[in-house]
């Protein structure tokens, strides 16, 4: 395919998706990432898409939002892998409360496996997902229903959700930053978020590395109230989701990557493979929570990035569940 052929299928991808990984459009023009970058710089300079990190968007894509059916063909793998380890922070008999989005989707889908939960969610997706999960109770917020990511939104979502108490919150967005934290690109969207927040004594973020450094119109979760952040491991050439993610860590943010690797690989034993088979481990925390004490102990600073990088394989399957408050 000539270098005019491949751009015109980018644009196309890009147009009719709103937004794409680098992986994606790889894998459908049939070439290296590294040439795609070069075609998506092309186009960029041209004035016809934007480069985000690890994929490309419509100009002006700060305020647009993507459809359901566009979203749930991007980065489908890092979904998977993102949505396996989330499902393994999840203890039988838990309360959580899980938002609207493809990745909590997928998460919901295991979710389904764990017996003795509560799950209350805005999101018609996540509940079609436990309808018929045995010793699973779905508790469903009012609202109204928006159809572009099958979700209920509006004063009746809110109020249904003041006095909940759960031990936990999933969400995802459009984009995540160190500076603005979790942001989305639509306003109700984003309220309804806050207010299945402040209905969670922890709150955990599910983000893929093409999300990282994108910052979109509405914040929903400030950085100082993220938790846990679990993601996919960024290309190696990514240096700017490494930077994203030191950033975070530097304000508290534990920080669990997923890799790809078939289950049990480089432990014997498995260990820290989850049932989905998905190797996850953790990346230190450089330091405390700002609501920390004062001077407490915190781990030794080391980058995000390094971290990724100095792993031996056999190690990217252990679990260094470092479960600082």
């Amino acid at each position: 395919m000539f270098a005019a052929e491949r751009r015109q299928l980018i644009l196309e991808m890009v147009r009719a998706n709103g937004a794409v990984s680098l992986r994606e459009l790889a894998r459908v023009v049939q070439t290296s990432e590294v040439t795609v970058r070069r075609d998506v710089r092309a186009l960029e300079a041209e004035g016809l898409l934007d480069r985000r990190h690890g994929g490309a968007v419509l100009p002006g894509g700060f305020t647009r939002e993507s459809g359901f059916p566009q979203k749930s063909h991007l980065a489908t793998a890092e979904k998977t892998a993102i949505a396996d380890l989330a499902a393994s922070l999840v203890e039988e008999g838990e309360a959580v409360v899980v938002g609207a989005g493809t990745t909590t989707q997928e998460l919901a889908r295991r979710l389904a496996r764990i017996p003795g939960l509560t799950v209350v969610t805005n999101s018609l997706l996540v509940a079609q997902a436990l309808a018929h999960a045995n010793r699973v109770e779905v508790v469903m917020t009012g609202g109204t229903l928006r159809g572009s990511n099958y979700a209920l939104v509006g004063s009746g979502a809110e109020q249904s959700l003041q006095g909940l108490r759960v031990s936990r919150a999933f969400l995802s967005g459009s984009g995540l930053t160190a500076e603005r934290g979790l942001s989305t690109s639509n306003m109700l969207s984003a309220s309804v978020d806050r207010a299945l927040v402040q209905a969670a004594a922890e709150v955990v973020v599910l983000a893929d590395h093409t999300k990282l450094g994108t910052d979109t119109m509405f914040q929903t979760v400030p950085t100082d109230l993220i938790s846990r952040l679990v993601t996919d491991e960024p290309p190696a050439h990514d240096d700017r989701a490494g930077t994203e993610l030191q950033a975070l860590a530097d304000q508290g943010v534990q920080i669990t990557v997923a890799g790809a690797g078939p289950a049990g690989s480089g432990s014997p034993s498995g260990e820290g493979v989850p049932p989905g088979g998905r190797s996850r481990r953790d990346v230190p925390l450089p330091g405390q929570r700002r609501t920390h004490t004062p001077g407490g102990p915190g781990p030794q600073l080391r980058s995000a990035a390094a971290a990724l990088a100095e792993q031996q394989p056999s190690e990217r399957a252990r679990v260094a569940d470092m479960r600082r408050r």
